[in-house]
Parts: structure tokens; C-alpha cells; sequence
């Protein structure tokens, strides 16, 4: 991955450690909002490690010079950032059905929205500055 498309993923980078390092400090507030410390860590990272995955996709894709070839690497990361995060709430229900914390769960999915947002964003930025090029 060239220095340009690492810049492009940078706004992904600075939502994961500032998150990471408040779910780490506010144990207590989280605690306080019924909120899992180890649940919202755990998401947190999971999400990160996908969305690098599925940005890491869509830049080869983006690479190729066939334009279709682009929009299949981008649908085939967001179906695959979608389904892993799927997998990995049923896994967390059935194993934790009398325990479940929806509070880590519901900021779990706003953290997934926002990864893919800033994913989203990035990618758009690229494939402009590609267009430029």
C-alpha cells in the first residue's frame, strides 16, 4: 500500500486509538452506562481489523484499471465487513443470551457505522485524486 492510500486511512486510524484508550481510562463511566469494558474493546478492535481488511480490498480493486473490477472489490468489502460483523454478534448473543449487554452491542453498531463512513469517505477521496491523476 503506497503512502497516499495510507493517508486515506488514517481518519480510521484516529477514531480506533482515541476509542480504544477512553474504553481503557473510563471503565467506571462505562460501568456507569451499563456498558461491557471488555465488549466494547473487543468491537472496537474487531471493527478496526475488518475495516482495514475491506480497505485494503478496495484499493486493489481501485488499482485495477477495469472500473468494474473496482466496484466489485468495493461491494465484495463491504459484504464482507457486513457478514464478519454479523457472525461475530450472533456468536456474542448465543453465548451471552441471559447476559447480553445491548448497551456494548448498540455502541458496537454506531462504531461500525462510523468506520464505514470514514471508510467510505476515504475511499472517494482516492478514487478523485485517482481520476485526477
Amino acid at each position: 500500500m503506497s503512502k497516499n492510500h495510507l493517508k486515506g486511512f488514517i481518519p480510521v486510524i484516529l477514531v480506533f486509538q482515541p476509542c480504544n484508550i477512553f474504553f481503557i481510562a473510563a471503565k467506571n463511566m462505562l460501568h456507569g452506562w451499563n456498558v461491557d469494558q471488555e465488549v466494547a474493546i473487543i468491537g472496537n478492535t474487531l471493527l478496526f481489523i475488518i475495516t482495514l481488511i475491506s480497505f485494503l480490498l478496495a484499493v486493489r480493486g481501485l488499482k485495477n484499471p477495469n472500473p468494474h473490477a473496482f466496484v466489485r472489490s468495493v461491494y465484495m468489502s463491504v459484504m464482507l465487513k457486513l457478514f464478519v460483523c454479523i457472525i461475530a454478534a450472533f456468536i456474542y448473543i448465543a453465548m451471552y443470551k441471559s447476559n447480553l449487554n445491548k448497551p456494548a452491542l448498540f455502541l458496537c453498531m454506531a462504531l461500525y457505522l462510523v468506520y464505514t463512513f470514514l471508510e467510505v469517505a476515504s475511499l472517494t477521496k482516492l478514487l478523485k485524486q485517482r481520476k485526477n491523476a
